[in-house]
């Protein structure tokens, strides 16, 4: 973590601000790293585990909480989640802390864009969507989580109406085609694969960034608890 000093030789002189802190999602960490890395950007990334997203309500509390204490050491901050399945709750913390965060729904909306996923939706419904992050880790945070290891015979009570998986893939490797074709396997269904990118993630963050550099910070609130 970055330590912030005052310069003992010049009272009038501003000790050096901290970078921006970025609390995300844990799903979303390596694509942000890559990102981070390749830009240059001076930030500081705090990772939530992406097992919230199997109890959303705990994640606006757990952003909350680590917000104001980021806040409290006098650093911006930023949301690297989307909604997540808070209904909104994460955009109260948003709201009363005057921090942004990403557009959308969920994570898909960020990478793919609403309007291809409603294409997505509108040619099958029954489509189940992964990510790398999920192809990666879906043996611990599907099967393991929901208790497939344990009671196989429930998947049909789970998945039975899905017609198709559809990996929304951010960087694709022998060994990613290789597990998410596994898990389309696992589902006894066909795999179509749709190379997004990072691109929207990238604009978002940096649209974010911007913002937070550009706001005053003469006008900001004291925010801390």
């Amino acid at each position: 973590m970055t330590s912030l000093s005052t310069n003992s030789r010049s009272r009038t002189e501003s000790a050096p601000k901290a970078p921006t802190a970025v609390i995300a999602c844990g799903a979303l960490g390596p694509s942000i790293r890559q990102i981070v890395d390749r830009r240059g950007w001076k930030v500081e990334l705090h990772l939530l585990s992406a097992l919230l997203h199997n109890q959303p309500r705990h994640i606006a509390p757990r952003v909350e909480q680590l917000a104001r204490r980021l806040q409290a050491r006098g650093q911006n901050v930023i949301f690297a989640y989307a909604d997540c399945g808070t209904y909104g709750a994460l955009d109260d913390v948003g709201e009363r802390l005057g921090i942004g965060r990403l557009r959308g729904q969920h994570c898909y909306d960020v990478f793919a864009g609403p309007e291809a996923l409603r294409d997505l939706f509108g040619d099958e419904p029954g489509t189940y969507l992964l990510t790398d992050f999920l192809v990666q880790s879906f043996r611990r945070t599907v099967v393991v989580e929901l208790g497939l290891d344990r009671h196989p015979e429930l998947w049909g009570d789970y998945f039975a109406h899905y017609q198709r998986v559809v990996w929304l893939a951010q960087r694709r490797s022998e060994r990613l085609d290789a597990e998410a074709k596994s898990i389309a396997d696992l589902f006894g269904l066909p795999l179509v694969v749709v190379d997004v990118g990072t691109i929207g993630l990238e604009l978002e963050l940096e649209e974010l960034l911007n913002a937070t550099n550009e706001a005053s910070p003469a006008n900001e609130c004291d925010h801390r608890a």
